[in-house]
């Protein structure tokens, strides 16, 4: 959702009219609201890897989807289709073959529903150059980096530290699990906090579902470490500050990792979500492989959180070292890269088709 979000940003009044589709009852239909803009949904079920049992449903829902798509194409008329998402985008795919599109592929390795959106797409863009690999043809293909939002800027240590309420004498550890938190995280951070809290000054963005366990165990503390310990269910404008305030950060490997994490140059100990495909895993091992990050097992988070952090803080060339090899990788301009894609795909008629 935010890498379009922030192509659209990028995009301005470029665009003279724009119509956001998503799928039934997601999230993203209040927060596009909140922003003006115009959205509606289509059915929408993956069928890969589906039981027996949903999959019948979920064929259903596909064609449903693509009905209502072609619906929608033929009342809006676009010049240019816009994907970054899943299964979501596939109706409107297969429905709208005919229009100009461009795929934005978000993660290092795109998953079935995109390598399905892009047999559709007259251009498709990449986070990194280790995407390349996943595509039999490289035709379509240019590499942009990752979008990142016009409000996430990058501010001095002291700037985002005094808006946080942070000290400037001590080293601050960032701990995110992702815009929902990340619960199995949590989970690891809160036993390991008192031994923390005496050296560090920790920013945990938990989640809406452990909020109040964390707010609570915030009370509970010595003030001593309680004034150490900054616990927030969500960030929204001052994300940039948590981020721009920390000189590490223990985080999920979700997509937006390859954009923001580079963008203030931040080393990080990456958490892959186990419970899913492997695409965390993937964009956390090309961040290590970068030398920007380390990655830790779920499963083993609990007992090697406050060790490798000690050993992190204390091996100060190590962290910057990794810090700017973070920094190396930041591609501030994709999403204007990105905007001009869509306004070139949308003002030619044959969208680059030859």
């Amino acid at each position: 959702m935010y890498p379009a979000l922030s192509i659209l940003q990028s995009i301005g009044n470029r665009a003279r009219e724009v119509l956001w589709i998503g799928g039934e009852g997601g999230m993203e239909a209040d927060l596009v609201a909140t922003r003006g803009i115009p959205f509606q949904s289509v059915p929408a079920a993956g069928v890969h890897g589906v039981g027996l049992s949903k999959l019948p449903g979920n064929i259903i829902k596909l064609v449903k989807g693509i009905v209502a798509s072609q619906k929608i194409l033929r009342q809006f008329k676009p010049d240019v289709l816009l994907f970054t998402g899943g299964f979501v985008a596939v109706p409107m795919a297969l429905a709208g073959v005919k229009v100009n599109s461009l795929l934005y592929v978000p993660d290092i390795e795109p998953g079935l529903a995109l390598r399905t959106l892009a047999r559709y797409s007259d251009k498709i863009a990449l986070t990194a150059n280790e995407s390349i690999r996943y595509f039999k043809s490289t035709k379509k293909l240019v590499v942009t980096g990752y979008p990142t939002r016009e409000d996430f800027k990058v501010k001095t240590k002291e700037e985002s530290r005094e808006r946080l309420g942070l000290k400037n004498n001590l080293p601050v550890l960032l701990v995110i699990g992702g815009s929902k938190g990340a619960h199995l995280i949590n989970e690891a951070l809160l036993p390991n906090l008192p031994t923390l809290l005496q050296d560090y000054q920790v920013v945990h963005i938990s989640g809406i579902a452990d909020w109040q366990e964390c707010q609570d165990l915030k009370t509970k503390m010595l003030p001593e470490l309680s004034q150490n310990y900054h616990p927030y269910a969500y960030l929204h404008d001052e994300i940039s500050d948590a981020f721009s305030s920390a000189d590490l950060a223990i985080s999920r490997a979700g997509a937006s990792i390859l954009g923001e994490l580079p963008l203030v140059g931040l080393p990080a100990i990456l958490v892959p979500y186990p419970f899913a495909w492997r695409y965390q895993k993937v964009n956390a091992d090309y961040l290590v492989d970068q030398g920007a990050a380390i990655v830790v097992n779920n499963s083993e988070l609990t007992a090697k959180l406050v060790p490798l952090v000690k050993q992190l803080f204390s091996e100060k060339s190590r962290l910057s070292s990794m810090s700017k090899a973070m920094a190396s990788l930041a591609t501030p301009k994709a999403a204007s890269k990105l905007a001009e894609l869509v306004c070139s795909l949308g003002s030619h008629p044959d969208g680059g088709r030859k």
